[in-house]
């Protein structure tokens, strides 16, 4: 009988400690900063280092002037680290038998500050409750984060994001919302009520502009044949009120976001002339947390934080 033979190493030759001194060495490129991050002796640091290097033959760290720089390989390294060791924490984290409310494990999201500020903060405020001991880590997503978030998400809990953007993902919808336009207060076409025609001669604050970030009423607007001019771009939904005021721009926000827009009095919140596309906001995350006990616990809070957004949405 043949047997073929793996390629690859043995699991059990190779020596999986040294993952956390390389996800500190890539992280802070320095064996010093390294060394002090993990609490461990500078001589404890550059055996380590030696030891990767032996392994993977190369460098790792390059010196440049009085600096260090990662290698090619690092780099790439720097990209698979994080993961590996994110997802060997939760090997030995899991238990047969979880209790919430006894539990001090972190759950870690991206999102945008509209979800951190809707139904995150209302998610963590449930968890306080119920399980005071566990917490919350709320990361602001970028472009490279939504397109490679089947990638990205086996090291996290989850992504906070409309649909329109990630597919093939298992998902949680949660609740919906609609887009409205904001306005300087001083902004007289705005109050007189908006047409089409205004939106098109209006200059505009955009929170993503680019071919795969976007918001789907600023691609709405692209599809009415509005090519508008857009004076900023700043990703953030809370700060773009803020780009309006003394100006005659417009922006849009979330239904959710419009009453702390409008509530210094300088801002104000409009209709669109427009039918627009409601949202349906959800939460994603990677088939690997499927069955998950602590996972699915977090899904159901999140779940019915976006129950109470609704009915709260709803008598609004």
């Amino acid at each position: 009988m043949l047997m073929v033979m793996s390629e690859k190493p043995s699991l059990a030759r190779l020596d999986l400690n040294l993952l956390v001194p390389l996800d500190a060495l890539l992280t802070e490129r320095s064996v010093t900063r390294a060394a002090e991050r993990l609490r461990l002796s500078q001589p404890a640091l550059s055996a380590a280092l030696a030891r990767l290097r032996t392994h993977f033959n190369d460098p790792i760290l390059a010196r440049r002037g009085n600096t260090y720089e990662l290698t090619p390989l690092a780099q790439r390294l720097a990209e698979y680290a994080p993961t590996a060791l994110e997802t060997a924490r939760r090997v030995f984290d899991s238990q047969s038998e979880w209790q919430a409310d006894a539990s001090t494990r972190e759950f870690t999201l991206y999102g945008s500050d509209y979800a951190f500020s809707t139904v995150g903060a209302v998610a963590s405020r449930l968890a306080a409750d119920r399980a005071p001991g566990v917490r919350f880590r709320f990361m602001l997503h970028t472009p490279p984060v939504v397109e490679d978030a089947a990638n990205r998400l086996r090291s996290v809990d989850g992504l906070l994001i409309p649909h329109g953007f990630l597919h093939d993902l298992p998902y949680e919808d949660l609740w919906s919302d609609r887009w409205v336009i904001v306005a300087a207060a001083s902004n007289e076409r705005a109050r007189a009520g908006l047409t089409i025609d205004d939106l098109a001669m209006a200059h505009w604050v955009f929170t993503y502009q680019s071919l795969t970030s976007f918001t789907s009423a600023t691609r709405q607007l692209q599809q009415l044949g509005l090519e508008t001019p857009v004076d900023a771009v700043v990703e953030s939904f809370l700060a773009l009120p803020r780009y309006l005021v003394g100006t005659d721009r417009l922006g849009l926000v979330q239904g959710a976001l419009a009453p702390l827009a409008t509530a210094s009095g300088d801002i104000i919140a409009v209709e669109p002339p427009f039918d627009v596309t409601p949202l349906l906001n959800a939460l994603w995350w990677h088939h690997s947390h499927r069955n998950d006990p602590e996972h699915a616990w977090m899904r159901a809070l999140f779940r019915e934080a976006g129950q109470l957004l609704a009915t709260e949405h709803a008598s609004t």
